[in-house]
């Protein structure tokens, strides 16, 4: 992990593994979402539609999916670690939606969905209260 200093975001830049583990978590849920309306071994798009809102929502209102919240990541704005909003969300999780920007990653440990919406992936510390 890149431990940022005072000009980024407080806290360390995210992990690939629980980055991924989050998009995961994320994607099984889009597709249970999704089977509600078609079934996603016949129509991809559905699951991917769904990725995508729910990404573009609850980024750019809160900065964390679900899955980011249960492995302790968020997303936030690059450098000053506000929430993105939902237009660099939507860019964000369009470019995601594509796959290759996600895996195209810098020394920062941001991806190209990333540095298009400039945003970044930071771990979450545990909090001090149970």
């Amino acid at each position: 992990m890149v431990a940022l200093n005072e000009q980024f975001p407080s806290g360390e830049a995210a992990g690939l593994g629980p980055r991924l583990g989050a998009l995961v978590i994320d994607w099984v849920l889009c597709l249970l979402i999704a089977s509600f309306y078609a079934t996603p071994s016949e129509k991809a798009w559905p699951a991917v539609l769904v990725l995508v809102l729910a990404n573009t929502f609850f980024l750019g209102l809160f900065g964390q999916t679900p899955g980011m919240r249960l492995l302790r990541v968020r997303c936030v704005s690059y450098p000053d670690g506000g929430v993105i909003g939902l237009g660099r969300g939507l860019l964000r999780a369009v470019l995601l939606a594509l796959f290759v920007p996600a895996i195209i990653l810098n020394g920062q440990g941001r991806g190209l969905h990333d540095r298009a919406a400039g945003s970044m992936m930071v771990s979450v510390p545990r909090s001090a209260t149970p």
